[in-house]
């Protein structure tokens, strides 16, 4: 139903209907927000990817094929927003967004029904480890990785969104996971 729907918004924003991009952008803006904002760590980023993607779809909504799911197009235009972003980044020298520790009295704010302290700092440190792996990928194994088990996208939904064979969506991923698997080993090794 969705898909119809997103099809006659297609159609009659195609045929110059601005109001049927509109809701097209207010049905998809805040999946693709979460995408742009996993895959970049930084939520100015985060929004400005999201205007370019609605940009960049916009004036590219003539090459939509119809017999396409509309969203897994989206995602496309965002995974390489989002990888043209961060190789930027990269011959620029920027660091990506640095996760800060959670603060101490962060803790003490934590709801009675909470983990306990000790297990939710654990959890926070898990998180913090995973945020610096990711920034650690190169922009390609991000998005394979941020769209497996974020977006829990399939193989094949991955290979065309970053526009790969399956087999080196597949290596993207693996890799991907390889290295934040290394990078949790010394957080999971202090736990035991």
């Amino acid at each position: 139903m969705m898909e119809q729907s997103d099809a006659a918004a297609v159609a009659k924003a195609r045929e110059g209907d601005h109001d049927a991009f509109g809701v097209l952008v207010e049905r998809h803006s805040h999946a693709l927000f979460q995408l742009a904002y996993r895959m970049t760590g930084n939520e100015q980023d985060a929004e400005d990817l999201v205007q370019e993607i609605f940009l960049r779809a916009y004036r590219q909504l003539g090459k939509f094929e119809s017999r396409a799911n509309f969203s897994t197009w989206l995602h496309r235009i965002a995974a390489n927003c989002a990888i043209d972003l961060l190789r930027k980044r990269k011959s620029q020298g920027e660091q990506d967004g640095v996760v800060d520790p959670v603060p101490p009295d962060h803790l003490s704010s934590l709801p009675a029904n909470s983990p306990p302290p000790d297990q939710a700092m654990f959890h926070s440190e898990i998180q913090i480890q995973v945020e610096s792996a990711l920034h650690g990928l190169t922009p390609l194994e991000r998005a394979a990785f941020v769209l497996r088990h974020f977006e829990h996208k399939s193989v094949e939904e991955i290979s065309s969104a970053l526009d790969l064979g399956q087999s080196a969506a597949k290596q993207a991923i693996f890799r991907a996971v390889h290295k934040v698997r290394r990078s949790l080993e010394t957080v999971l090794d202090s736990a035991k």
